[in-house]
């Protein structure tokens, strides 16, 4: 575990190189002098905690992240985001971090999963470009809807990642809920449709968002036309708080027995399970409950959280 002072460097760094702050910026959110900051940063980059990338000095550098970590058994990444910051910067800064996570675990001949949403759009801007050789981004969850076939929203998202590593793409296009169960099951025995199936039971590597039904940021599921008012009728009736890859989650993780989600296209907890890497990406105290969800569901092996969210989930528990 990192002693006090490397965690003062890590938080330093991170607000620096990470989160594009400047010196002066950093000082006042730690309450010292610029000349301070700078040696931080300085003692960073001798130390070796910053090289091309930065590394944590221990698994992670907040209580509640540590906490986290004890009680899931996952790798948490707490970003420090000032407390009454807005959401679009905390979704920001998250984002930013998350992409460079994402971005170091791509290497050749992977098959990685990208699921699509508000804080996935957000990753995407921010992600470290290098060439792959024979990987393949694949789509985890269908996009269309009654009003809308979600192709120039998704495609940006899945051919962001694409552009960005030098990989081939495999969109997924379905509706992320069907009308009946029934048209679903026979759309999964479908050869275009099999294929993309049996791609993503052997992907490397996913990253995903959490879904929120409220909050400042809504959820792009649940702000464009995905569910209608029955719909929306079950979901509440259903106690759903949120979900992973559209898939609906409780608060307790539980998922299998919502009827809604027999008609939705999205790869399931069971499913995500077990693939190797797992990276989980929430922002804001709307998320925490969904998010709570998510954990409980076993659904993550990294997660990458701001501190505020962080502590919310814990007080939830």
């Amino acid at each position: 575990m990192a002693d006090p002072g490397e965690q003062l460097q890590y938080g330093a760094a991170s607000m620096y190189y990470l989160q594009g702050e400047t010196m002066e910026s950093i000082a006042r959110q730690l309450g010292m002098s610029r000349s301070s900051v700078s040696r931080l940063l300085k003692s960073a980059r001798e130390s070796g905690m910053v090289q091309i990338t930065l590394n944590q000095p221990g698994r992670s550098q907040s209580s509640a992240g540590r906490a986290l970590e004890k009680l899931f058994g996952i790798r948490v990444h707490v970003v420090p985001v000032r407390d009454g910051s807005s959401e679009i910067l905390r979704l920001d800064r998250v984002a930013r971090t998350a992409a460079h996570l994402f971005s170091e675990a791509i290497s050749d001949n992977m098959l990685i999963g990208v699921a699509w949403g508000t804080t996935l759009a957000a990753v995407v801007q921010h992600l470290v470009p290098h060439e792959t050789y024979g990987s393949t981004v694949v789509q985890t969850n269908g996009s269309a809807n009654h009003s809308t076939s979600g192709i120039p929203y998704v495609g940006a998202i899945i051919s962001g990642v694409a552009d960005a590593f030098g990989c081939d793409v495999v969109h997924f296009p379905v509706p992320a809920f069907f009308d009946f169960a029934s048209t679903k099951e026979a759309m999964w025995r479908e050869r275009m449709v099999t294929r993309v199936l049996g791609l993503q039971s052997r992907l490397d590597l996913v990253i995903f968002g959490v879904g929120a039904l409220e909050g400042p940021l809504k959820s792009h599921v649940y702000a464009s036309g995905y569910l209608d008012e029955e719909d929306t009728q079950q979901v509440i009736d259903e106690h759903v708080v949120g979900d992973i890859c559209t898939v609906l989650l409780r608060r307790d993780g539980s998922w299998e027995d919502i009827p809604l989600n027999a008609r939705a296209s999205g790869i399931t907890p069971t499913q995500l399970r077990t693939i190797p890497r797992r990276i989980c990406v929430a922002s804001g105290q709307a998320k925490a409950l969904p998010l709570l969800g998510a954990l409980r569901a076993k659904v993550a092996t990294d997660l990458v959280v701001d501190e505020l969210t962080a502590r919310t989930v814990l007080e939830l528990m």
